[in-house]
C-alpha cells in the first residue's frame, strides 16, 4: 500500500503538470544551440516575407473579389424582393440581365464619344494654335512680353505641326487607351464575379456557418443575415443617390448646352457613389468642363450643383439612408475619412457599411454579453500556507 501511494503521488511530477516543471516543448527549445535557433527564426521571417509578397502580388485580385462580394450583397435585396413572386433562379437571371444591359449601355454610350473627341482634338490642335496666334489676345501678350513669348508660341506651333510629334502624342494617347482598356477589363472581371457571388450567395453563407460550432450556428446565421442586409441596404441607398444625381445632371446639362452631357452625367453618377466628397468633386469637374462652352455655362452649372448638394445633404440623403443603414453622422465622417486614408476611393466606399456591420455586432453580441454579467466575479482565495 505504501509503495502504490508513492507511485501515484510521483506521477504528476513525471507528466510535467506540476507548478515547478517546464513544458516539454520549451525544454526542447532550451536545448537548441544558438545557430539552430537563429536559423529557425530566419526561416520564419522568410516565410512571412513570402506570404506578404504573395498578398502584394494578389492585391488587385483581392480587390476585385472584395468589390464583387460587396456588390453582390448590394444586389441580394433586389433578388430577394423579386424572389417573392418568382423562383430564385428566375430572380437571379432577371437581375443578371439588367446589370449586363446597363453595363453594356454605359460602355456603348461613353466609349465612342471619348474616341471621337480625342480624334477631333488631335486633328484640330494645329488649327487651334493658329487661331490663337491670330487673335487680339495673342497680339496683346506679344506686345507685353516681347519676342520671347512669340518664339515660345511658334515653337509650340512647330511641334504640333510636325507629324512625328503628333505620333508621339498619339503614343501617349495609346498608353492612356491601354489604361482605359485595363480598367474596362477589371470592371468586366468584377461584373462576372459579382454575378457568380450573387447566384451562390446563400450557399456561401451556409458554408461560412459550418465553420462555427453547431450550438452557435443559429445565432451566427442571424448575425450574418443582419450584417449582409445592412451592407445591401447601404449599396442600394448609395446607388439610388447616384442615379438621382446622374439623371438630373443629364437633363440639366442638356438644357444648358454643356459639352458632352452624357459623359458629364456619368461623372456625376460615379462621384455620387463616393461618400462625403464624391458629389463635390464631380461637381467641380463638371463646372470646369463647362468652361469649354462659356464662362456663363460654367457659372450656371456651379450654382446648380451648389443648390443640389444642399438638397441632397438635407433632404434626399437622410430620407434614403435612414432606411438603408442606421449609422450616426459622426461615425459616417470618421469611417469615410479613415477608409479613404487606408484604401482610397474604394476604402471610403466600403468604410460606412463596415462601420454599420461593427455597430450591429456590438449591439447584438458585445452589449448582451455585458448585460448578462450582473454579478462581480468572486475574488480568488489566497494560496494556502
Amino acid at each position: 500500500m505504501r509503495r502504490n501511494s508513492s507511485t501515484r503521488t510521483s506521477a504528476p511530477s513525471d507528466a510535467g503538470s506540476g507548478s515547478g516543471t517546464i513544458p516539454p516543448l520549451l525544454a526542447t527549445a532550451g536545448r537548441l544551440n544558438p545557430f539552430t535557433f537563429g536559423l529557425l527564426g530566419a526561416l520564419g521571417v522568410l516565410v512571412a516575407l513570402l506570404i506578404g509578397s504573395m498578398v502584394h502580388q494578389l492585391a488587385t485580385v483581392l480587390v476585385y473579389v472584395g468589390v464583387a462580394l460587396f456588390l453582390s450583397l448590394g444586389l441580394d435585396p433586389i433578388v430577394s424582393f423579386i424572389e417573392k413572386k418568382l423562383p430564385r433562379a428566375a430572380a437571379v437571371t432577371i437581375v443578371v440581365v439588367v446589370v449586363i444591359l446597363a453595363f453594356a449601355g454605359v460602355v456603348l454610350a461613353i466609349v465612342p464619344i471619348l474616341i471621337e473627341q480625342v480624334r477631333k482634338l488631335i486633328e484640330s490642335a494645329p488649327k487651334m494654335v493658329e487661331d490663337i496666334m491670330a487673335s487680339d489676345f495673342y497680339t496683346q501678350l506679344t506686345d507685353q512680353f516681347g519676342s520671347n513669348f512669340e518664339e515660345a508660341a511658334k515653337g509650340v506651333l512647330t511641334f504640333l505641326q510636325d507629324p512625328g510629334n503628333i505620333g508621339q502624342i498619339g503614343g501617349g494617347l495609346v498608353a492612356v487607351g491601354a489604361g482605359i482598356a485595363g480598367g474596362i477589363t477589371g470592371i468586366t472581371i468584377v461584373l462576372i464575379l459579382t454575378l457568380y457571388f450573387m447566384a451562390s450567395l446563400r450557399g456561401m453563407k451556409r458554408l461560412a456557418t459550418r465553420f462555427v460550432p453547431a450550438y452557435q450556428r443559429p445565432r451566427f446565421s442571424e448575425l450574418l443575415e443582419d450584417v449582409s442586409g445592412a451592407v445591401g441596404r447601404y449599396v442600394i441607398g448609395q446607388v439610388s443617390l447616384a442615379l438621382i444625381n446622374g439623371i438630373l445632371s443629364l437633363i440639366f446639362l442638356s438644357i444648358i448646352g454643356a459639352p458632352l452631357p452624357a459623359l458629364l452625367a456619368l461623372i456625376a453618377f460615379i462621384g455620387s457613389l463616393i461618400p462625403l466628397v464624391g458629389t463635390l468633386t464631380g461637381s467641380i469637374i463638371i463646372s470646369l468642363t463647362c468652361l469649354i462652352e462659356s464662362p456663363t455655362t460654367a457659372l450656371i452649372a456651379a450654382i446648380y450643383y451648389l443648390v443640389y448638394m444642399q438638397i441632397e445633404a438635407y433632404v434626399i440623403s437622410p430620407r434614403i439612408m435612414s432606411r438603408a443603414v442606421a449609422v450616426p453622422g459622426a461615425i459616417v465622417v470618421i469611417a469615410a475619412v479613415g477608409g479613404g486614408a487606408l484604401g482610397g476611393i474604394l476604402g471610403a466606399l466600403v468604410a460606412i457599411p463596415v462601420a454599420a456591420s461593427v455597430i450591429i455586432i456590438v449591439q447584438k453580441v458585445v452589449f448582451p454579453a455585458q448585460d448578462r454579467k450582473t454579478e462581480a466575479p468572486a475574488e480568488a482565495a489566497p494560496p494556502a500556507a
